[in-house]
């Protein structure tokens, strides 16, 4: 069934190409071919491949029936054979439907849970890794809006991430987390276990989402500190509200009303296409026996455990003791790689089920 379909991916593919040199196209039209193109080419680069090397091996086979030529062939055919897996393999990832997503930037956001004061210490631990994670990248990190406790903590917390395939990094990161250790609050030295919110939404661009003007309630207040205190004199904080949805966002980061402004409908479209994206991801899940959990908010995702130094991922049962370098950013590439791995071999299932 996968070598009918490649066939077939193949024959679109060369079908495409035909169609765009031969002219006559609009640009829409032409745009529209290009993307199916590009889409077509990762699937026929890895196919042409692995046709070639099934070819290659049948012609070592024959001349491995000649005397003279058969340990030559021998050695070159018995090579080939143990990459044929690999090849196949690479075949089946490149077939898997690829979320359009995955190439966007990130805007992050970060809530405390239960666990009042420690609860919002967690979040700004949160934040502080996901900023060591995004360093070792080489991606940008923003913060866009932020409220603070006295303590230092973070009730909530935005950021805007940019580089290279940073959604498709963090998606998996959306959920709850929760820690367990001895608060800085705490002088009995009990354990205790607070929690925090992480939500990952794909920044998307003005032609992804069409936000019509009369949707919007736009307001405009003085940008606060921690603790509630002005530390601007002037109304350059925004808040959007998005009257058909009730979404709303804030941005106070920047001293420019203009420059809130932009953020603010940057991280209002996010919020927008993230819905989208989310029931897309739902549809397409629907049938899939195991799949890396569904990202909401409320479910369980992580456990840091302090007094133990260990961190657990409950969706796929990964227990790491390096909580130090987890919660600094260098060890959280575990956990994705894993997730990402995990969630590749369920969409395997899909496609071969």
């Amino acid at each position: 069934m996968l070598l009918d379909r490649l066939k077939t991916l193949k024959s679109r593919h060369e079908e495409l190409a035909a169609l765009m040199s031969g002219g006559g196209l609009s640009g829409e039209a032409f745009t529209k071919l290009s993307r199916e193109y590009a889409g077509l080419s990762e699937i026929v680069a890895a196919y042409d491949t692995y046709e070639n090397a099934v070819k290659e091996m049948a012609d070592l086979e024959a001349m491995m029936s000649d005397p003279e030529m058969k340990e030559m062939a021998s050695e070159e055919f018995y090579a080939l054979k143990e990459k044929i897996p690999a090849l196949e393999h690479g075949l089946k990832l490149a077939l898997i439907p690829k979320d359009d997503a995955d190439t966007k930037n990130a805007i992050l956001e970060i809530r405390a849970g239960t666990g009042g004061d420690e609860a919002a210490l967690f979040a700004a631990d949160l934040y502080e890794m996901y900023r060591g994670y995004a360093g070792e990248r080489g991606w940008k990190f923003t913060q866009i809006d932020a409220s603070e406790n006295d303590l230092g903590g973070f009730r909530q917390v935005s950021v805007e991430v940019q580089g290279t395939d940073v959604f498709s990094r963090l998606k998996f990161e959306s959920g709850a987390h929760r820690v367990q250790r001895v608060p800085k609050t705490e002088a009995s030295g009990r354990v205790h276990t607070s929690a925090a919110t992480v939500a990952v939404l794909p920044e998307a661009e003005e032609v992804d989402i069409e936000i019509r003007t009369e949707d919007l309630k736009v307001d405009t207040f003085r940008s606060q500190g921690a603790g509630g205190q002005h530390v601007n004199t002037t109304d350059s904080a925004i808040r959007i509200t998005h009257i058909p949805t009730g979404v709303v966002v804030e941005v106070q980061e920047e001293r420019s009303q203009h420059k809130n402004r932009a953020k603010a409908m940057t991280y209002l479209r996010s919020k927008l296409y993230e819905a989208q994206w989310r029931k897309q991801q739902e549809e397409m899940s629907a049938n899939r026996k195991n799949q890396v959990g569904s990202g909401d908010r409320s479910e369980r995702i992580r456990t840091y455990n302090f007094p133990q130094g260990r961190v657990t991922d409950h969706r796929i049962n990964l227990t790491v003791y390096q909580l130090d370098e987890v919660m600094r950013g260098f060890g959280l590439n575990e956990f994705v790689e894993a997730l990402i791995a995990d969630d590749q071999a369920a969409r395997l299932a899909d496609l071969e089920g």
